[in-house]
């Protein structure tokens, strides 16, 4: 690698790092079998050659779905960090789905907000009964009314 070509690569790595959170593939996979977890999946270990074996031919990281006695059960395959399967009913993944659209959402208004820090704007003309009030200070008094209903 040339120097030029080195000296553009760190900032860029640093720059991705800090919008992935530093976070590796085996980091999100361990947290999402937490969370398969939290969720109500059951954790089977392969233990013995033959169930490695079997596991390794699944889909890796993905959710299948088998059908048993009428019953739909959701199966996640980790060959890779736990060496595992979970199992999980239709209750389960719900709660599952559940979890990763509030998270989502989360992480979307994360994304989409700024905590804007200047002292000196002037809030009043916006919000009656807010000229008051220094954002320095803290927060304001919760029971102020204006035209938004603040």
């Amino acid at each position: 690698m040339t120097i030029q070509k080195r000296n553009l690569f760190l900032p860029l790595a640093l720059a991705a790092c800090s919008f992935a959170g530093c976070e590796t593939p085996s980091d999100r996979i361990a947290q999402k079998e937490d969370h398969l977890a939290a969720a109500g999946f059951a954790f089977e270990p392969a233990t013995t050659p033959t169930l490695q074996a079997m596991l390794n031919k699944l889909p890796q990281h993905q959710f299948l779905t088998r059908v048993r006695n009428g019953q739909t059960f959701y199966v996640y395959a980790d060959p890779t960090i736990c060496g595992c399967l979970y199992v999980g009913d239709e209750a389960a993944f719900s709660r599952y789905q559940q979890y990763r659209q509030q998270q989502a959402m989360n992480n979307a208004a994360r994304m989409n907000t700024l905590d804007y820090q200047d002292n000196s704007w002037n809030w009043g003309p916006w919000m009656p009964g807010f000229s008051s009030w220094n954002p320095a200070w803290g927060n304001w008094d919760p029971g102020m009314s204006g035209p938004f209903g603040w």
